[in-house]
């Protein structure tokens, strides 16, 4: 049995053959799966739990399926579905993690983000994260009515992807230094973590190993296995 970490999934109403890979993996992975994380951007938005897209229901409802087969399920924000609350983890049976999260499995010093604080060189992207993680913001935009919020999310992508198509590409990848501060606060010697779309394992100095999980498409998905003997970043295509 092993440990499965997932994360940029993207999902919305315009994705569902990202829904029905996720759905082929976890069908795959069944009898060999102890405990899922998913390492946030889970969705492309989330606005809050009070949306009732059926989009959104068939999610919770794949979920579900999982955390009712004695599987550990956990969640970790990101920065696409930042509004994730306690009712979406009840309706799933996930546990809501904080955005750094220390473990111990089978003796290794893990480290779980979803890796955007990583990313401090990229000092827009920073001021606005500070902004969408304040508590007092967050009220305040799910006081909103639901359509304005989805409206509100609409135009956040617009702005995002506008503003990622001129920055240069180092810029919005994670601060090495950042990185080694995080895995020496924790005192871990492997970090799991995603946000950026750039898959990889990493080996560091002293042993340590960061590895990066890939961003989804309609018939690509990335996902990292971790037992006993080791870790294993891999891609399933169909």
């Amino acid at each position: 049995m092993a440990y499965y970490f997932i994360s940029d999934l993207h999902l919305g109403g315009e994705m569902p053959d990202t829904l029905r890979l996720l759905e082929h993996l976890l069908k795959r992975i069944a009898t060999d799966l102890s405990h899922l994380y998913i390492l946030g951007d889970l969705f492309d938005a989330w606005i809050g739990d009070d949306e009732d897209s059926e989009s959104a229901q068939q999610v919770i409802r794949t979920l579900r399926a999982v955390s009712a087969s004695n599987i550990a399920c956990y969640f970790i924000h990101g920065n696409r579905d930042f509004l994730v609350g306690e009712r979406f983890a009840q309706e799933t049976g996930f546990n809501l993690l904080p955005e750094h999260h220390p473990l111990t499995i089978h003796n290794r010093k893990v480290l779980l983000m979803h890796g955007d604080s990583l990313c401090v060189d990229d000092a827009e992207y920073m001021q606005f994260r500070a902004q969408v993680r304040n508590p007092a913001w967050q009220q305040t935009v799910l006081a909103m009515p639901l359509q304005q919020r989805r409206e509100m999310a609409r135009q956040l992508r617009s702005q995002s992807k506008s503003m990622n198509s001129v920055k240069a590409e180092d810029i919005m990848d994670v601060n090495d230094a950042a990185v080694d501060a995080a895995m020496f606060e924790h005192g871990a010697n492997l970090l799991i973590h995603g946000h950026t779309h750039r898959p990889a394992v990493h080996d560091l100095a002293e042993g340590k190993q960061r590895v990066v999980l890939g961003d989804w498409r309609r018939n690509s998905a990335w996902y990292c296995r971790l037992d006993a003997s080791g870790v294993e970043l891999i891609h399933l295509s169909e």
